[in-house]
């Protein structure tokens, strides 16, 4: 019986320290959280996943104007023979009469190889250059996807180091509060103070105990959100190596006033103008439709006929034979729907290029509001820090 009793013991303990040992150790410092979390976070592989799926589509574009072979093999038994008639007196019979003749043999079978090369397609060369745009936008979004991450591990990070400064600055006046507590409680007793004292003392104490458990609670959950965006296990132990003060006096320089802002620099005025090429490609393309296209085709293969299936005998004979051809379509008449989607793809290009000059007024504006709210932010900290020092 105790044997049976270890057993599941035993077996727990494994897996305890099986699970012990799968967990994963990281200190990061911002800098290191913003570089790992690039290459890690969940939305960061799949971005660099679209950047190869975009590459393989251009190949495959690419491929489309490549000699395309393609081989096939046949085999046809036929179990009843189509019959023909032909009149009776070609074989010396009665005027008027037919004879039944079956053309053919019971089994034959083919081989063929053919080899189908594009010549000319507006079409396609439109298409090769719609895939490059292609590429260049999914490449954009990753460059795009990076800023963000960016941004949302320093806003996870810096959540994480608020928290805990929260529970420092808490835990502090909790002491303080105990004490203070402790010492009005004994003068009340003594007969020297009053009770409402004491009990104003006692609700913000438990105010302030109930601020520290809210706090760390939040640090905890601050704290997984940041292994989420680092692309780890929120069960993994994550150590931050910076603190508030040095992250503050490390990047208390106006970064605005370093350079010039050019809108066309930007990510998001580079994936709306890869919008815009895409637009007037596909006005391109709508009017490539009106051009011939022209193609050429070979043809080669081999031919086998029997009364029984002696195909793979050493001695069967193969007829060959082989032919090329060119294959040239001219657009013609299509009651006006060529040009109907002409007109409409046009109109789309040219709202994509009101929509591009609206983005870039945005982002200008955007720009000068976000270095309002810098600056201000800067006056805050310099105001902050004198006033900590008066109290």
């Amino acid at each position: 019986m105790t044997r049976i009793f270890f057993i599941p013991i035993f077996m727990f303990a494994i897996a305890a320290n099986s699970q012990t040992a799968s967990k994963q150790n990281y200190n990061f410092s911002m800098e290191q959280a913003i570089e790992f979390a690039t290459q890690n976070n969940y939305k960061a592989i799949n971005a660099a996943r679209d950047v190869e799926n975009s590459k393989q589509k251009k190949r495959e574009t690419t491929a489309m104007g490549l000699p395309q072979i393609n081989g096939s093999v046949n085999y046809q038994n036929n179990i009843v023979i189509q019959k023909s008639v032909i009149p009776g007196e070609a074989f010396g019979g009665a005027p008027g009469t037919f004879n039944e003749v079956a053309f053919g043999v019971k089994q034959n079978m083919f081989a063929t190889l053919s080899v189908n090369q594009l010549i000319f397609d507006g079409s396609y060369i439109v298409a090769l250059q719609a895939s490059k745009v292609y590429l260049e936008y999914f490449v954009n979004a990753k460059k795009k996807n990076e800023v963000e991450i960016r941004e949302m591990i320093i806003t996870s990070y810096g959540s994480v180091l608020l928290a805990e400064e929260s529970i420092k600055i808490l835990e502090s006046n909790k002491n303080i509060l105990e004490k203070n507590y402790l010492e009005v409680n004994q003068i009340f007793k003594n007969g020297l103070g009053e009770q409402e004292s004491v009990e104003q003392i006692s609700i913000t104490l438990s105010t302030i105990k109930s601020n520290l458990r809210n706090v760390t609670r939040l640090r905890q959950i601050s704290l997984k959100m940041l292994k989420i965006n680092l692309g780890i296990d929120i069960n993994d132990t994550l150590i931050l190596t910076d603190n508030l003060d040095n992250l503050s006096k490390s990047n208390i320089e106006n970064v605005f006033t370093t350079s010039e802002f050019n809108v066309e620099n930007n990510i998001d005025y580079k994936i709306i103008s890869s919008l815009v090429i895409q637009k007037k490609l596909l006005l391109k393309l709508e009017k490539a439709k009106a051009l011939p296209s022209l193609g050429a085709i070979f043809n080669i293969g081999l031919n086998s006929f029997s009364q029984q299936f002696t195909f793979l005998n050493s001695n069967q004979r193969w007829l060959n034979f082989s032919n090329v051809g060119l294959g040239l379509t001219v657009p013609i008449f299509s009651s006006f729907a060529r040009t109907s989607r002409t007109a409409q793809a046009k109109i789309a290009f040219e709202q994509s290029q009101t929509q591009q000059k609206e983005a870039e007024q945005m982002l200008k504006l955007g720009y000068e509001k976000s270095k309002s709210d810098f600056d201000f932010s800067i006056e805050e900290y310099a105001t902050s820090t004198s006033n900590l020092n008066v109290a």
